[in-house]
């Protein structure tokens, strides 16, 4: 009997990708520009600051003081209030294929007549290995904080982030 993807007629699985997603009671314009500012990124993610708009062309980095480490970011492409997209590399790894550089898509769709957003971020990249396998669910698990952060802010003032991982 053959591998079960290769019998429905799909292709091996190679690399890893995952996507979270969350609403926020904010018109996408806001919750984009909440999402490429890197003042207002900072309030509620990047915990040791973010320098540069993600925009490409812009030289753009992360900190996060609960994660030692400033990432470089690479904008790829911006489409205002709607997509933005980015590439970074993974965190510290032991082979070259585990610091590969990842791409984070994030889509910001708007609901109910654009009262809300329905905000997307898928990433992939990763080639399969036990390494990659926890670097991409701890992207997912960061990913998902982003998003309850970013809600949290947005429509309460609530600074969630804060203390949060330390």
């Amino acid at each position: 009997m053959g591998d079960d993807a290769n019998d429905a007629g799909e292709a091996p699985l190679d690399r890893l990708q995952f996507s979270v997603f969350g609403f926020v009671s904010r018109p996408s314009a806001e919750v984009y520009e909440a999402a490429v500012d890197p003042e207002q990124i900072s309030r509620y993610f990047t915990t040791g600051g973010a320098e540069g708009r993600l925009e490409p062309g812009n030289a753009v980095s992360w900190d996060f003081a609960d994660f030692p480490r400033r990432f470089r970011v690479t904008p790829v492409e911006a489409q205002p209030g709607r997509r933005v997209v980015i590439e970074w590399g993974a965190a510290e790894s032991t082979t070259a294929e585990a610091a590969a550089s990842t791409r984070v898509t994030f889509t910001f769709e708007p609901v109910d007549d654009g009262a809300r957003t329905k905000v997307t971020i898928s990433e992939d990249g990763w080639f399969l290995s036990q390494e990659n396998a926890d670097a991409a669910f701890g992207n997912s698990m960061g990913w998902t904080g982003f998003l309850a952060a970013l809600k949290a802010l947005m429509e309460h003032g609530i600074h969630l982030r804060e203390g949060f991982y330390r």
